[in-house]
């Protein structure tokens, strides 16, 4: 009753059936996307099996989960929680991922980077030797990178960001705007006096050198060239084998690639088993702690070998291999086959990233 009963505006979902089917036969390549908090069934199915016809639509949970968690200590973030919230979606029904959009960009609230690293944004966030750093920026940028890749990895079938944020822009956008009143309620709404202040992005920061900004812009391009070259967010095989409260571990099976995250604040794990589908060997082609992305280095592509599977069930896997996981950071294993701890130094190479050639299902 709730979504075909009496309630439904069936003029509404007709309407947005036709829209759908007629884009649909005009431009076969069009792509429909639709913001929906209702949780419509078949949203995203076609018109003739019943649906609303959209091609994707808004996994909008994600954003105010991660608002959530971040509220709380990192010792009380929950992997459970987490992974159930970039999860929770319809089969068969594909869904835009994204960590933030432009709702926290908007004055009066406050993005990821934001969140984790407030006013300290503004004095510490100079690149290692042009000026002073501080924890609370080491945590950010940390945090930034893990957030972002998860939220690729199994928000949905696509990724989604809103423009700036993806280097941790540090300031909100506020349009030009007068004193007005709401119309609801008669309240007075202060304006800005018509200010074009905030009404900008920064794209100087990222380009800046002596910034870390740049750190931030060059694990995003990373991570989707990792999507051109395995095409892991279309990939019908997605497995969340770990989601360990204790060790703050989360490891997930996305296409061909095994991802593992370690969320705890302190602790590293050496020789840390992680189950995966797959037999064979598995290279590192990313990590979070290159010092290309503002890391330690404590896991590089430069350093890690080989990581072989053996058989016997772990975690439900019928496979696992054996990984050194740094606090706070993220690591992607690939096969060993499309490997290359040497690619971003060849002329078409992503800094940081060690995938050879192009991938195995690189589209242009």
């Amino acid at each position: 009753d709730e979504y075909f009963g009496m309630n439904t505006d069936v003029d509404a979902v007709v309407y947005l059936q036709l829209v759908n089917n007629l884009l649909h036969d005009l431009f076969p390549n069009a792509i429909t996307i639709g913001e929906d908090v209702s949780g419509m069934p078949a949203f995203c199915r076609p018109w003739y099996e019943g649906g609303v016809g959209f091609d994707y639509r808004l996994n909008m949970a994600i954003a105010d989960k991660w608002i959530e968690v971040m509220k709380h200590s990192d010792y009380d973030w929950g992997m459970a929680d987490i992974t159930h919230t970039m999860t929770n979606r319809r089969y068969a029904e594909a869904c835009v991922g994204y960590a933030e959009s432009h709702d926290q960009a908007l004055v009066g609230d406050k993005t990821i980077a934001f969140w984790l690293m407030d006013k300290d944004m503004y004095d510490y966030m100079a690149a290692p030797g042009h000026g002073a750093s501080s924890p609370v920026i080491d945590r950010g940028i940390a945090l930034h990178k893990m957030i972002r890749l998860i939220t690729m990895a199994l928000g949905g079938e696509s990724y989604l960001n809103f423009m700036g944020n993806e280097f941790g822009h540090p300031e909100w956008i506020d349009f030009p705007r007068d004193d007005t009143y709401d119309p609801s309620t008669g309240a007075f709404v202060p304006g800005n006096g018509g200010s074009m202040e905030k009404c900008r992005r920064r794209w100087d920061l990222c380009d800046a050198e002596f910034l870390r900004y740049k750190f931030l812009a060059a694990f995003d391009r990373a991570m989707c060239h990792l999507d051109k070259a395995f095409g892991f967010m279309s990939a019908p095989h997605q497995w969340v084998s770990r989601k360990d409260e204790g060790d703050k571990v989360v490891v997930v099976e996305r296409g061909d690639l095994v991802m593992v995250f370690n969320f705890h604040p302190t602790t590293s794990y050496t020789d840390y088993r992680v189950g995966c589908n797959n037999a064979g060997a598995y290279k590192l082609v990313l990590s979070s702690d290159e010092e290309v992305f503002g890391g330690w280095r404590n896991l590089s592509k430069e350093t890690d070998g080989d990581h072989v599977s053996f058989g016997g069930d772990h975690d439900r896997r019928p496979n696992s291999f054996l990984v050194y996981a740094p606090s706070r950071t993220c690591a992607v294993y690939g096969p060993a086959d499309w490997a290359d701890p040497e690619a971003d130094r060849k002329p078409a190479g992503v800094p940081g990233l060690g995938v050879k050639e192009l991938g195995p299902y690189y589209e242009y």
